[in-house]
């Protein structure tokens, strides 16, 4: 172990050195970038804080763009960002910068005697969970995101079911939803401003759909796109057919209130056990217990 402490030492100073060598680098590039942007005429000079958030972005991208790649992880984490409302270009290796990062930050904590004595296995396990956290992180920032998307879902079917039957089209009706919904919903609202652009750039409307059903990864709105396209293909009633699909999902919306209601009894159990029940024992047993204790004492001494 003594002789790991000079290669430990090594190490963080090589990244040390590495991380500020980037940053540096990072600059002259933000400055060349306010350059240009005072060359084209830019309104507002950006401020501090974002000049700093950039050259964080620019170093975690080149740190990510370094990275050994898969292609089918790198497609799964790409439709989890996009899941997640991540849709910069240069997202997947912002990520994978950051999951690197956090991974080499958690074992120099540990490898290096900063907070405890360094220990090589807990560092090593400290990496391991740097790398997966982000992951982590990710899918629950998609989860809640499909779950705003989801209850926002039966809000948009009647604005949708109202401006088809005010005598829009399915277009026209998707694009006014979005506008209406800016500023209650504003997940649902991007989702269904990106599917007009599409339509608007010429991609079919049942492949704008089926994008945008991937894109959310909901149940709910792959079976609310699943249903258009039949309705289109097969040439019956818009209208009745989202008024029968808003219905359904509404009452498939009060199940779910109902199971995770019927849920809530299962879920006391636990913190009834770990948090409660042993305040009551100390209460109630207690007293009993010390006054026990003081009567046999003596007699147990006594014998």
């Amino acid at each position: 172990m003594v002789t790991l402490l000079p290669i430990l030492a090594f190490t963080f100073g090589t990244l040390l050195v590495t991380a500020m060598a980037y940053l540096l680098l990072g600059k002259g590039t933000v400055t060349m970038d306010q350059r240009l942007r005072e060359v084209v005429g830019a309104p507002e000079p950006l401020p501090e804080v974002a000049v700093q958030a950039e050259q964080a972005m620019a170093f975690l991208k080149r740190l990510g763009d370094r990275m050994p790649k898969s292609a089918n992880e790198l497609g799964k984490l790409r439709l989890r960002l996009v899941q997640a409302g991540y849709r910069r270009t240069d997202a997947l290796a912002i990520f994978l910068g950051i999951r690197v990062a956090f991974a080499l930050a958690c074992f120099a904590l540990l490898g290096t005697p900063i907070i405890m004595r360094p220990n090589f296995f807990l560092a090593m396990v400290a990496a391991a969970f740097g790398y997966v956290f982000p992951g982590m992180v990710l899918a629950r920032l998609a989860g809640r995101r499909q779950h705003r998307i989801r209850m926002s879902l039966a809000d948009a079917l009647d604005l949708l079911v109202v401006s088809v039957e005010a005598g829009l089209g399915l277009d026209q009706a998707l694009a006014r939803v979005a506008q209406e919904l800016a500023f209650a919903y504003p997940d649902l609202s991007s989702e269904l401003r990106l599917v007009n652009l599409e339509l608007l750039a010429g991609t079919a409307r049942p492949d704008a759909l089926r994008n945008l059903a991937d894109r959310t990864g909901v149940d709910d709105l792959r079976s609310l796109v699943a249903m258009l396209v039949q309705t289109d293909k097969f040439g019956t009633s818009v209208a009745n057919s989202l008024r029968v699909f808003s219905e359904t999902l509404r009452t498939k919306r009060r199940q779910r209130a109902e199971e995770a209601a019927a849920k809530t009894g299962v879920k006391m159990v636990f913190p009834l056990v770990t948090c409660i029940f042993p305040a009551i024992w100390i209460v109630t047993i207690g007293p009993a217990a010390i006054r026990f204790i003081r009567v046999l004492g003596p007699m147990s001494v006594g014998q």
